[in-house]
């Protein structure tokens, strides 16, 4: 397996992976247009896995951001992350979110955010956001699958503040 940036050929693959690896259901799949076509996007932070030159995962981290009492903090939240359905379970995802969390640390971003489940993604090193002093207000979510990843020492004590996600998020 390769785990490598994707490219503008790789769209189409892409869509039809976040269909199928969501129960047939496209909104995965247009989110991660959309925000390809945002000011939240980050070229490097788009990944996907190949396996005999087959797009079978992929994950997306982009641009966020926490509203603190003195102003904004750009962070990254993790979102969709897809893998085909037929390999699931074979470490694809795991390898995904660790060259993914290992790029944005390189590229200097201090905290990562997701909406995950709880049992998961702390073996990533995510734990819950909201004993950090974080807040999440635009979707309702329970405490457990609200969570932050440290990846600078030190950036979860200078930061507390509701995170936004990007209006693409939105819909």
């Amino acid at each position: 397996m390769q785990i490598r940036t994707e490219t503008i050929n790789d769209y189409k693959h892409v869509f039809n992976l976040n269909y199928l690896a969501f129960d047939n259901r496209d909104d995965e799949a247009k989110l991660v247009e959309r925000i390809r076509f945002s000011n939240c996007f980050i070229r490097q932070l788009s990944l996907v896995a190949e396996e005999q030159e087959e797009i079978v995962g992929h994950v997306l981290f982009s641009k966020a951001k926490i509203i603190q009492e003195d102003g904004e903090k750009e962070v990254l939240v993790l979102a969709p992350m897809a893998v085909n359905p037929s390999v699931q379970k074979k470490g694809i995802g795991s390898n995904l979110i660790k060259e993914g969390l290992r790029r944005a640390k390189d590229l200097g971003y201090g905290l990562v955010f997701l909406i995950g489940h709880p049992n998961y993604y702390p073996k990533f090193g995510f734990q819950p956001a909201r004993n950090h002093g974080m807040e999440l207000t635009q979707f309702e979510v329970p405490d457990d699958v609200f969570m932050v990843c440290e990846l600078i020492e030190g950036e979860l004590q200078q930061t507390n503040g509701e995170l936004r996600y990007p209006p693409v998020f939105l819909g």
